[in-house]
């Protein structure tokens, strides 16, 4: 089965600086994504320490949106994930979570939640003068629906993180034309989204095959 694990190496020895933290965040993203695509917990557990790391990188260009949302947010959901996972095994196998679906009430609350959160986000990043704004504004609705269907084991998390994959390559991007160093971050995203695109197929196969 194959899956897109080449993280962001090849792109990361191209920059003029070699940052190893990069490197590692990657590593540990990369590694977290491909475990929750199989609903394995341990994914959960990886994400939590990968949210540390891509902090600290975020503070380092004044990314405070990136900073708040992951240390504040994907984190301590990611906890709560991680709690929710492993209480809800499929059929007693502690490697693999049950699929849940949401009902079309829990969606539309999900939604009106994430309204009021986007909203109390810009001005609390407008006030530490984050850099580009508006997308930076944007990450963070998107990473709150993320993370939000991730606690209820919905198949359409990934779909969630695909979203932000291409806000965050676009943010890193434009850090990167102020200092090329902040490429690698955005070679790292890339590669997020190709393993978020393959977490959301082998999530539906795994609803499917549950199912029957």
């Amino acid at each position: 089965m194959a899956v897109f694990n080449f993280n962001n190496c090849d792109f990361f020895f191209l920059g003029q600086e070699k940052n190893f933290l990069t490197l590692l965040a990657s590593l540990l993203g990369s590694s977290a994504i491909l475990l929750n695509a199989k609903g394995n917990p341990l994914g959960q557990a990886m994400m939590i320490i990968f949210c540390l790391f891509y902090g600290y990188i975020s503070f380092t260009f004044k990314y405070y949106g990136e900073l708040a949302t992951y240390a504040g947010m994907t984190m301590p959901m990611s906890v709560f994930a991680l709690i929710s996972w492993l209480k809800n095994p499929f059929k007693g196998k502690k490697n693999q979570v049950k699929v849940n679906q949401l009902s079309k009430k829990e969606v539309l609350f999900m939604f009106l939640l994430s309204i009021p959160v986007t909203i109390l986000f810009y001005f609390i990043l407008r006030a530490f003068n984050t850099k580009n704004l508006l997308p930076s504004t944007l990450s963070v609705t998107t990473s709150f629906i993320a993370v939000y269907l991730t606690f209820r084991r919905s198949p359409y998390f990934s779909l969630a993180y695909i979203c932000n994959d291409l806000i965050l390559i676009l943010l890193w991007i434009l850090a990167a034309l102020e200092n090329f160093k902040y490429f690698s971050v955005s070679a790292c995203f890339f590669a997020f989204l190709l393993n978020d695109l393959y977490a959301f197929i082998n999530w539906k196969k795994m609803e499917r095959w549950q199912k029957e």
